[in-house]
């Protein structure tokens, strides 16, 4: 299975759809979101091609492909609009005999993990920064922005394929990448 992650679409139809088009490109199964979906937040700047309503529209049209978690810009009426769950402030998948917890970050984060077990993944958002890491023997992945990437970075996504996560910016150049022993 190829799992495709994104975070922090903050309502930009532009970017929104060029990290789709990797999503194809890269044949992905299934799409990640790790929050931020339609607002752009009283702290960003408007973004490209700003519209909540076309984000709306797009993102529903993938409906049986996404799995996503709630981020600090998401509210319940975004849920009532998008035609999948969002509201949860965490999820998990099972890959390879790994747990994957997802989670946008303004609540589990670095300095307020989960608990996990040796080996488990923890992937995250709302920094707008990619990460890559292993500490105390978990794993600490964040894909970036797909909008409004922060320290000079590239608008970014990640993809996870056979124990391997790799961050690529919408070119499709690798920044970033870690495999799970």
């Amino acid at each position: 299975m190829k799992l495709f992650f994104m975070s922090d679409i903050h309502g930009s139809v532009y970017y929104l759809n060029k990290a789709l088009d990797k999503f194809k490109e890269e044949k992905a199964d299934y799409i990640i979101i790790l929050g931020d979906h339609l607002y752009h937040g009283a702290r960003n700047p408007l973004p490209k091609e700003y519209n909540p309503k076309q984000v709306i529209e797009i993102l529903n049209s993938f409906t049986d492909r996404i799995i996503a978690v709630r981020g600090n810009c998401d509210s319940e009426v975004d849920e009532m609009v998008l035609n999948f769950p969002i509201m949860a402030t965490y999820s998990n998948i099972l890959y390879n005999n790994k747990r994957l917890f997802l989670t946008h970050g303004h609540i589990y984060n670095e300095n307020n993990m989960p608990k996990l077990a040796n080996g488990d993944v923890f992937i995250y958002g709302h920094t707008h920064i990619p990460k890559v890491e292993k500490m105390d023997n978990i794993y600490i992945i964040n894909p970036g922005s797909i909008t409004l990437p922060k320290k000079n970075n590239s608008h970014t996504y990640g993809i996870l394929e056979r124990n391997t996560f790799k961050i690529k910016d919408l070119e499709g150049n690798t920044h970033k990448e870690i495999s799970f022993g």
